[in-house]
């Protein structure tokens, strides 16, 4: 199958053009002005958008806790991934203690495998580190996995720091790439029991429990035990200005060190836990970990994405019904599932409060949700890129289509969004994955073309 798109505006993170864009056998064969070839398909997307697939590096689906598991599985969670533009996403696999990495990969292989509508590959997230673990990061990086999670909160799945170090030094020897949960567990244990003590059980008191100083700290250490190391990492879903200023210190002294944030703490704030006189539990929607906040924390990390201390926006997509999964924190908001959907809205959310606001230029948009994810996680040129060679994911972009984000009308397989009535400005038109058209006019023709995507070596360059 050949498609010939022609007079489309290429957006990459260097540069945007007017070309022609040809695909064969699902890959890019051609770029450029005025190509004449018989494709079995021709499309005019004259004052469109073309963007590389997007890249979600950061999501939770068909995810299970200890009393309710997340609203979207592989199934809906990709759908809705592709619709909003995003041809590809990265989840956790997570090893159960007592269990084995292999058993962890083989769980999530079968969670995704013939359901997936976009391309997916995991990092490993350890949770028991002894000998056999360590012998099996021979046997991720050669199923494709080349990058793990750890996590300095939660009692189930956190680790000792000496642990975190010794991982670290293994993950230097796999050159693969770190990213952790960045919370002082001890201090945010402390701190729920401090305000449940005070009687103060409602949402509004989530954020009081884990406030930005936990988060930094948790920042601080961690990029002690690299810098100790010498590994370069990753920052997952960071969210303060007090983190960040953590992160530009060790930058100074040569460490090298990528950071994620999310749309959430771009465009949401932690007003938002106080809920509503007719809906005073309301705030559970927006409990997540690390949770909403302030405004100059947000207009903190607007600054870090325009000034490139940020590398990354990915969703932390971990979805869970208002109705009878958030309300399980009716009365003790330490109880209420942590995490926010976000999946189908990223590229839409950031194109109209970046791009369309001026913040922003499209090239960065596309550094941002493709290529600077790709690179880093071992993905680039097979995506995140438009060139030839490279797998023909591509989204055609209506820029001056206007909507509005209602729950109603999402893919995503939750009660709720926590953008209800955002105003956006541009919209997906047309989604190409590996050269098949899997959205056509902003309706998903496919359901289940997803593949497994084996990576290579993690980059420790940052983007310039």
């Amino acid at each position: 199958m050949s498609v010939l798109l022609k007079n489309g505006r290429i957006i990459t993170a260097a540069q945007s053009f007017t070309a022609d864009l040809l695909i064969e056998d699902g890959k890019i064969a051609a770029l450029g002005q005025g190509l004449h070839f018989k494709a079995d398909e021709c499309m005019d997307v004259s004052g469109k958008l073309i963007f590389p697939g997007f890249i979600d590096a950061h999501t939770h689906l068909d995810m299970e806790t200890a009393v309710t598991r997340t609203a979207d599985d592989f199934a809906s969670g990709t759908q809705a991934a592709l619709l909003g533009g995003t041809t590809t996403i990265i989840d956790f696999a997570t090893q159960d203690r007592g269990h084995t990495l292999k058993e962890a990969f083989s769980v999530w292989q079968k969670k995704a495998e013939h359901k997936s509508a976009c391309d997916y590959a995991f990092h490993m997230a350890i949770t028991d580190w002894n000998p056999q673990t360590r012998a099996e990061m021979k046997d991720m990086q050669e199923l494709g996995v080349s990058s793990y999670k750890l996590y300095m909160a939660y009692d189930n799945l956190r680790l000792r720091d000496d642990v975190i170090f010794d991982i670290m030094l293994e993950i230097k020897r796999q050159h693969a790439m770190l990213g952790v949960h960045c919370e002082n567990g001890d201090l945010v244990n402390g701190l729920i029991r401090r305000q449940l003590r005070q009687g103060h059980t409602a949402p509004l008191y989530h954020p009081l429990s884990r406030p930005a100083e936990v988060e930094a700290e948790a920042v601080d250490r961690y990029l002690t035990l690299a810098s100790l190391a010498d590994l370069p990492v990753n920052i997952v879903h960071l969210s303060t200005a007090l983190s960040l200023e953590k992160v530009r210190a060790a930058r100074s002294k040569g460490q090298i060190v990528f950071v994620e944030t999310c749309p959430q703490y771009l465009l949401l704030d932690d007003r938002l836990y106080a809920g509503t006189q007719a809906d005073p539990f309301g705030g559970a929607r927006y409990v997540c970990s690390p949770p909403l906040r302030s405004l100059s924390d947000q207009q903190a990390l607007w600054q870090g994405l325009i000034d490139g201390e940020i590398d990354t926006v990915s969703t932390d997509h971990c979805s869970f019904n208002y109705h009878g999964q958030k309300e399980l924190g009716s009365n003790d908001f330490s109880q209420i599932p942590n995490g926010l959907p976000g999946i189908e809205h990223r590229p839409s959310l950031m194109y109209t409060a970046g791009v369309a606001t001026g913040r922003i230029s499209p090239e960065r948009l596309a550094a941002l949700l493709a290529e600077n994810i790709a690179k880093q996680f071992g993905l680039y040129p097979q995506k995140g890129a438009i060139q030839p060679g490279s797998d023909a994911d591509l989204v055609i972009w209506q820029p001056e289509d206007e909507g509005i984000i209602r729950a109603a009308t999402q893919r995503q397989q939750v009660d709720y969004t926590p953008y209800e009535g955002f105003k956006t400005k541009g919209r997906v038109s047309d989604v190409y994955l590996r050269g098949q058209a899997v959205v056509r006019q902003g309706k998903l023709k496919t359901s289940n073309a997803g593949r497994y995507v084996s990576r290579g070596p993690a980059s420790y360059r940052r983007p310039l």
